[in-house]
């Protein structure tokens, strides 16, 4: 007899589906795997890496994927899916069919001793509160540097976080920024409720000086947004990094 746990997941990634689906113009989600990588060892994992995109290549897998190296030893990899049921859908399977499961276990052991804790995750980029007046993408031409942050959404302020969200996007779009960003919602797989943001630029020093022109033109507007903000999300968390678009992957299939 299944266990009402065994039971309640299910339901609860079939409502996900269902909900995800009634707005599937508002939202594009991704399955995320997340790496925590050991000091010292990332040069290795990128190897790694490397030897699974070149396999991938090879045996001409139909996938896509983006990965994003953080500064504090993270590598995220970030695959785009229309619904819950895609996640059936491993490459790696078709890989190890392909190449041989032998090979294909051989290939990841590469990885065993380079992280601490890995794991998997489902986030949710909302378009409706994403600021990209020229087209959304994640892959901004010229731009891999990234600034993530999160805000970490109390219980029961939801309704309030999407509210200032919205005030953001709206004063940014009236104000026409130059800084554009993306907003993910956390979804199944984490713990807690978040927005992640990102923002893309050249390097560090260009996202600084658009930072402080955006202060400039929001004025104080800005200031009182700001505040907002932060009496609803107090809890935030900023991380940097690149976009690695070599060890991402686009089939053409």
């Amino acid at each position: 007899m299944k266990t009402k746990t065994q039971l309640l997941v299910p339901i609860l990634l079939l409502l996900l589906s269902f909900n995800l689906n009634a707005q599937k113009d508002r939202y594009q989600m991704y399955m995320v795997h997340e790496d925590h990588v050991v000091d010292g060892k990332m040069d290795k994992h990128i190897e790694a890496d490397k030897t699974v995109l070149n396999a991938i290549k090879q045996h001409k897998i139909n996938t896509s994927w983006v990965t994003f190296q953080s500064e504090d030893n993270r590598v995220m990899y970030l695959v785009p899916i229309n619904k819950m049921a895609d996640l059936d859908n491993d490459p790696f399977e078709k890989l190890g069919k392909k190449m041989g499961q032998e090979n294909l276990e051989k290939m990841f052991s590469a990885f065993d001793d380079t992280y601490s804790q890995h794991g998997d995750y489902i986030l949710m980029l909302d378009k409706e509160l994403s600021y990209m007046p020229t087209g959304i993408t994640q892959t901004p031409t010229g731009k891999n540097f990234r600034e993530i942050t999160y805000y970490h959404i109390p219980p029961g302020k939801e309704k309030k976080a999407e509210e200032v969200a919205r005030k953001a996007r709206d004063l940014y779009t009236k104000k026409g920024s130059k800084v554009h960003y993306r907003v993910y919602k956390s979804g199944f797989g984490n713990m807690g409720n978040f927005y992640m943001v990102a923002v893309a630029a050249e390097n560090k020093d260009s996202l600084e000086k658009m930072r402080a022109e955006n202060q400039a033109l929001l004025g104080a507007e800005g200031e009182q947004l700001a505040n907002e903000i932060q009496a609803t999300m107090p809890k935030q968390d900023r991380y940097h990094g690149n976009m690695r678009m070599d060890l991402s992957y686009a089939s053409n299939n």
